[in-house]
């Protein structure tokens, strides 16, 4: 049997997989990157930032990348991990007291790694309205409080069921264990380090907002621009601010064995090897 190699897109194909992707989604604009062994071989913004004013998207624009923050949380927690701070195994119980779910039983067991893996037993997206869509005035210290009346749906790490509350219940650990916000904690020890000038952990601590994107959704059938949601409880859910120059240094992180300045190279070992995943070495 044959072994077939898949053939590297050209500058001009990647453009055209893109503007076909853009048209079949309906989406306004995006930006998009490609790493090829080590080295940044695309970066590039398609379509426009906005369509009420038909500004260029480019891979400078920032955009709220949403649940892709929660890497950085969970990214966070293994640098706290690293340091001797924390273990995944520590019970959220002993850095914060009052943290209960239904069960007396799952509260008392329920560990750091719990919080990140979605199978603490809640239903999918249990509680999301608390935080969810913009106009509630619910704080962490309420959040915590209110997970415990929401009756779980099924048993104890059995079932995948997503969470955001639980990242905003990691985002505290971060913050009570580290003594910074979440926002503060990611920009100073991740991205900072990674020359991740551009982004940050929620869009009102951008330091330049002159190239960022409007918010867009359906609306009656047709993608029109929104009102911008301003995250904020639920940053280490879904509140970082970023571009794709930026991310490709996230992702070359993770990549390359060569760049340690944000996590060691133990740890990183052992984040990619629960993942899965293979850490490669680039010259």
């Amino acid at each position: 049997m044959g072994v077939s190699q898949a053939q590297a897109l050209s500058t001009s194909e990647i453009d055209a997989l893109v503007e076909r992707s853009m048209k079949a989604f309906d989406v306004p604009g995006i930006s998009v990157g490609v790493i090829k062994d080590g080295k940044i071989v695309y970066a590039k913004g398609h379509g426009v930032r906005s369509l009420n004013t038909k500004l260029p998207m480019d891979e400078n624009t920032l955009v709220g990348i949403a649940s892709n923050s929660k890497a950085f949380t969970t990214v966070a927690l293994g640098i706290l991990v690293d340091e001797g701070k924390i273990k995944w195994d520590d019970p959220v119980q002993n850095y914060i007291p009052e943290f209960k779910l239904y069960s007396p039983y799952v509260s008392e067991n329920f560990t750091i790694r719990d919080l990140l893996t979605h199978r603490s037993g809640l239903g999918l997206g249990a509680g999301d309205l608390m935080f969810f869509p913009d106009g509630s005035d619910f704080t962490i210290r309420d959040i915590i409080h209110n997970l415990r009346y929401l009756k779980q749906v099924s048993q104890f790490r059995t079932k995948y069921d997503y969470d955001n509350n639980l990242y905003i219940v990691a985002g505290e650990v971060i913050a009570r264990v580290s003594g910074r916000s979440w926002p503060e904690f990611v920009e100073e020890r991740i991205m900072r380090p990674l020359g991740m000038a551009s982004s940050a952990g929620l869009f009102e601590r951008l330091t330049d907002k002159s190239n960022t994107i409007d918010e867009h959704a359906p609306v009656e059938g047709k993608v029109q621009v929104i009102k911008r949601s301003m995250v904020r409880v639920p940053a280490a859910a879904g509140g970082v601010n970023s571009n794709i120059t930026d991310l490709l240094k996230w992702v070359r992180m993770f990549l390359s064995a060569g760049n340690m300045t944000t996590i060691s190279a133990l740890f990183l070992t052992r984040f990619l090897k629960s993942c899965g995943c293979r850490r490669r070495s680039f010259a």
